[in-house]
């Protein structure tokens, strides 16, 4: 299988202005060549008498129409206007109006260093700092470096957005409603799991998003997508269908840093740099993604991360102030059957515990739920509490699924052996 490139939608690095070539819509008129009087008189004969053969009828048939212009026609201007939407697109409107103002810009600003620059208008130090520069010496200067959307999920202020957009604790976030408010955020909590964070600002009264449920959609639904693209097309939509499910990729989120998202949901609905922590929509105006990456070197190929793996976090959030993933401590190997018979494994499922390539990547971590039951490595882990761990149910999507403080039963192999263990789950820290 081919490796393909994933890139995340936002990036730190100040989005680059749209450039829209505007052409004029108005031509000139040309001069009328000058008839003869002869020919303008039988003209007007000939109208004439189909005029009158047209009145005689109730109704105006298409061919004299074509002949007669404006005068034939019997709707108004009026009624024309109030002519009906296709069903499906006044749905995808009444979505749109609902949704639109519970979905905000985020503006990410950064105290940046000034650049002395040349004579010539090229930075010098390819746009390093000089020494004199140093922020603390009044040499920076206050600049956006980036943008990303979300989006409401209660009266009281609570946004929910993408993690990398929001992640630089060095940076200030300010949130513009749909309206033109513009509110200073705060930063309540990162998930260290999932690409999710949550925010927010003070006030009342805000427009919320329901949040669906995420485990009912099906593939060519249609979904709608909401956000600011590059930062410069405020609650800009776009609509396409579910193009599929349970997809994994691998997410650059900056500077090399790389971050996989699994069983996440793919869509053919145009987003863009900007569109990160957006609303992915159905036609009953429920979130049922957050809008999170697109594809490389690809049209039309986006992703967003399934509503029902941010519920439990916004929850937490509103109730504790933070989000508490649980984990167990163990580094693993989803096993499949290829993988069994080149190990000369018994079992074809399950999740073979085993080191890192560093030596500092245990296969159980020190002190964790894992080692505190009495779990080694090269241990199978075959079940969960009776669910087996294979690749459509991983183990890492079980655990989740719990909470911290649940004490789980582990089917395990253990040197050719099988036998159940009791692990307490325990809060996974973020790194």
């Amino acid at each position: 299988m081919q490796n393909q490139d994933f890139s995340s939608i936002e990036s730190p690095a100040e989005a680059v202005a749209a450039k829209v070539s505007v052409k004029p819509l108005e031509t000139p008129l040309q001069k009328l060549p000058r008839l003869p009087w002869a020919t303008i008189v039988l003209v007007s004969f000939i109208f004439g008498l189909i005029g009158g053969y047209v009145a005689k009828f109730d109704r105006v048939t298409p061919w004299a129409k074509m002949f007669i212009g404006q005068s034939a026609r019997t709707e108004s201007s009026d009624a024309i206007d109030a002519r009906a939407v296709p069903s499906e697109d006044q749905s995808v409107v009444d979505v749109v109006d609902q949704a639109s103002p519970a979905v905000v810009s985020i503006v990410i600003s950064k105290d940046v260093p000034k650049v002395r620059r040349s004579p010539f208008g090229f930075p010098f130090f390819f746009n390093q700092p000089l020494p004199e520069s140093n922020p603390e010496d009044g040499g920076s200067t206050r600049q956006t470096v980036g943008h990303g959307s979300g989006f409401f999920v209660s009266a009281d202020g609570y946004i929910v957005t993408n993690k990398h957009v929001v992640s630089d604790r060095g940076s200030e976030y300010m949130v513009i409603t749909n309206d033109g408010q513009e509110l200073s955020a705060t930063v309540l909590a990162l998930d260290p799991v999932n690409d999710v964070a949550v925010i927010k600002v003070d006030g009342d009264g805000f427009p919320a998003l329901t949040l669906g449920d995420s485990d009912r959609i099906r593939v060519g639904e249609t979904a709608i997508a909401i956000g600011n693209p590059l930062g410069e097309f405020a609650n800009s939509v776009s609509r396409g269908i579910i193009s599929g499910l349970k997809r994994r990729v691998v997410a650059g989120v900056s500077y090399g840093q790389e971050e996989v998202l699994r069983d996440i949901i793919q869509t053919d609905a145009a987003i863009n740099p900007g569109n990160s922590g957006g609303p992915l929509l159905n036609l009953e105006s429920a979130v049922i993604g957050v809008n999170v990456a697109v594809a490389q070197g690809a049209e039309n190929i986006g992703f967003a991360i399934p509503v029902n793996q941010i519920k439990r976090a916004v929850d937490e959030v509103r109730r504790t102030g933070r989000i508490a993933v649980p984990y167990i401590g163990v580094r693993y190997i989803l096993l499949n059957e290829e993988i069994s018979q080149q190990a000369g494994l018994s079992t074809d499922y399950g999740a073979l515990v085993q080191r890192g390539e560093r030596l500092t990547d245990f296969a159980i971590i020190p002190g964790s739920p894992a080692d505190k039951a009495g779990l080694v490595e090269n241990d199978i882990i075959l079940e969960i509490d009776g669910e087996r761990v294979d690749s459509e149910h991983p183990l890492a999507n079980i655990i989740a699924g719990k909470q911290v403080g649940d004490a789980v039963k582990l089917r395990i192999q253990h040197k050719g052996e099988e036998k159940d263990v009791m692990v307490k789950l325990e809060e996974r820290m973020e790194q």
